[in-house]
């Protein structure tokens, strides 16, 4: 089995490259390598200087390898067209760059959709044209990935966005070529969004190009079921937990990349608010043990 584990910026509060409250990127890349992973993402596009001599230098000071990068921009939005674009190609640069291969699109949290996270049933839906229209955008920057960069693109479900239910994901896909289009597939988001990731995993496997590695506490997101609690508010009482302590079942995600002959990356993405009382390095630390645990090497 040649299966990697990395980590993301976003596991050390990192969602947007100029909020104030980032930690240095270098701390970041020092602190991914001491808790002993050997690549990491490059986080949103601008966190990481875009002087690519800069970064390089940097993982390999760390013993890092650049995975892949995230264009979380609002894709739902016409009038941010422009801004999902600048994102995509600048972020498209940097992996070229440093020989990565994942670009992954997530389309971002939305206003609309936030009050609903985990709740399909009550969640605002897209009409026809305006998914014609949204699905179109997603298309566009995935052919620009595969075919301008070479990269390999693959759509992320997201709580909060207009990509969050297994019903939109499994829709996109049958919209949009496999040729241009893989899954990044995140095992807490799915779980978040109230469907069951191994099974997801089950009829999709051949599809699944990367995979994101997040748990979900159960009591928490009961809680934020029954309450109606919006996705910042559930993200502030720490829905999102250290591996293995939540409901998603990654002795059963392991076994499955194991059987489908998965190679590639396997990357961590704890996310976690800046604001609280954290400990990146040290939930990093426990995150990789776990996996290690469980037959991860």
């Amino acid at each position: 089995m040649s299966i990697r584990i990395g980590n993301a910026p976003c596991s050390w509060g990192v969602e947007f490259a100029n909020d104030p409250r980032n930690p240095d990127w270098k701390t970041v890349l020092k602190e991914c390598a001491g808790a002993g992973y050997k690549g990491i993402e490059l986080g949103p596009v601008g966190f990481m200087p875009e002087d690519p001599a800069i970064v390089a230098d940097a993982l390999a000071e760390n013993n890092l390898e650049l995975i892949g990068g995230v264009v979380f921009r609002a894709f739902h939005d016409p009038a941010q067209w422009e801004d999902v674009q600048d994102g995509a190609v600048r972020t498209c640069k940097a992996l070229v760059a440093h020989g990565a291969k994942h670009l992954v699109l997530i389309d971002s949290i939305s206003d609309r959709r936030a009050p609903t996270a985990g709740r399909a049933a009550e969640a605002e839906q897209m009409d026809a044209a305006e998914w014609a229209a949204y699905s179109d955008r997603i298309r566009t920057i995935a052919k620009i990935g595969a075919e301008e960069y070479g990269l390999t693109v693959g759509i992320h479900a997201h709580a909060a966005g207009f990509m969050d239910f297994e019903p939109e994901l499994e829709k996109l896909l049958d919209e949009i070529d496999e040729s241009i289009l893989k899954i990044c597939f995140d095992t807490g988001h799915h779980s978040y969004a109230g469907f069951d990731p191994v099974a997801f995993m089950k009829r999709h496997m051949d599809r699944i190009s990367y995979m994101h590695f997040k748990d979900i506490d159960p009591k928490i997101k009961a809680a934020a079921i029954a309450n109606r609690t919006g996705f910042y508010d559930a993200c502030g009482q720490g829905i999102f937990c250290n591996l293995g302590d939540g409901d998603v079942d990654f002795p059963a995600v392991r076994q499955l990349l194991v059987d489908s002959g998965f190679e590639g990356w396997c990357t961590v993405e704890q996310d976690c608010d800046p604001t609280l009382d954290v400990s990146p390095i040290d939930d990093a630390r426990a995150n990789r043990q776990y996996l290690e645990s469980i037959g991860f090497n």
